[in-house]
């Protein structure tokens, strides 16, 4: 009895770590151009430090910090790397998402192990195995899908909001504004509408005000996106600027045919719906259909035989 309380009690511990992680992960930042400071002086202070072209990191820098750096001392950099890269795909970028994201998710594969464990503790070993590789496989891939998907929703949206948001863009630049104050007009009139990108371009303008190079900003925001129509984009801003050629037409002409793309890729979804559709109706409209409409004719024949099941 005190075993199982023990384990329910820890279950339920483990359980708030991970919502409180999880909000803490998908706070939405409002300042960007604070958000780049603070990962300036932590880089600065406690971040990775360059030895013989290889980046370490160093203790302290408060509890998560440490946690990154207990993980890459035991070979862990790696991964460490790769969780950074996808959390920035998401639209993740606070110096801690990695540390609450790698906390969160080795908290939740020892839950899944030890309530297996717990679980099938009566059982054989030879019966036990089958259900505790069934739990290292869900503990060690779910969050790993979970912030792909993530990451691929937040792809999604950036996608959607190409056309407008480089019509508008266009607009601004039409009126005569620089490129900087357009994308800051911009940003501010999409951060309602879309907030991904909208942060995105403001979070362009002030690596720039901070001193970067503008070329460099966008191939950083190429990067951190992955998407094949922000690089065109960034291509597209970068020659304007090299060879002073007019942007906001170019940026008009681009925008319809980003515009285009989107309906194409409406009408393809659509397309796809009815192939998609198949299977469920096959598996769950069907056999209902089927039993409606023959169950009663067929109570009829048998009633109709001589003997037969239900006659009176």
């Amino acid at each position: 009895m005190l075993t199982s309380i023990l384990f329910f009690l820890a279950f339920g511990a483990a359980a708030s770590a991970i919502v409180w992680s999880a909000l803490q992960l998908f706070t939405v930042q409002e300042d960007p151009l604070d958000e780049r400071m603070t990962q300036l002086r932590a880089f600065n202070a406690t971040g990775p430090v360059e030895t013989g072209g290889q980046r370490r990191r160093s203790s302290g820098g408060g509890f998560w910090n440490q946690l990154l750096y207990i993980v890459s001392r035991f070979g862990g950099e790696e991964w460490i790397r790769d969780v950074e890269r996808e959390l920035r795909s998401a639209g993740l970028r606070r110096p801690e998402s990695a540390a609450y994201y790698i906390f969160g998710h080795s908290l939740f594969f020892v839950v899944c192990m030890g309530g297996m464990l717990y679980f099938q503790r009566d059982n054989p070993i030879s019966n036990a195995f089958g259900g505790l590789i069934a739990a290292f496989i869900i503990g060690w891939l779910v969050p790993k899908q979970v912030l792909g998907r993530l990451a691929k929703r937040y792809k999604a949206k950036l996608q959607e909001a190409l056309p407008d948001t480089i019509d508008l863009l266009g607009i601004v630049l039409g009126t005569g504004l620089a490129l900087d104050q357009a994308m800051v007009r911009v940003s501010e009139e999409m951060q309602f509408i879309y907030p991904e990108l909208a942060n995105e371009f403001y979070t362009v303008v002030m690596q720039v005000k901070a001193g970067q190079d503008r070329a460099r900003a966008f191939n950083q925001l190429v990067r951190r996106t992955g998407i094949d129509d922000i690089k065109s984009l960034a291509a597209m801003i970068i020659q304007s600027e090299r060879f002073g050629t007019s942007l906001s037409h170019a940026l008009k002409v681009y925008a319809d045919a980003l515009r285009m793309r989107r309906r194409l890729r409406a009408e393809a979804a659509i397309a796809k719906a009815g192939i998609k559709m198949l299977f469920p109706n096959i598996i769950f409209i069907l056999p209902v259909l089927f039993a409606i409409t023959l169950g009663p004719a067929m109570i009829t024949v048998l009633r109709s035989l001589a003997g037969g099941i239900g006659q009176r």
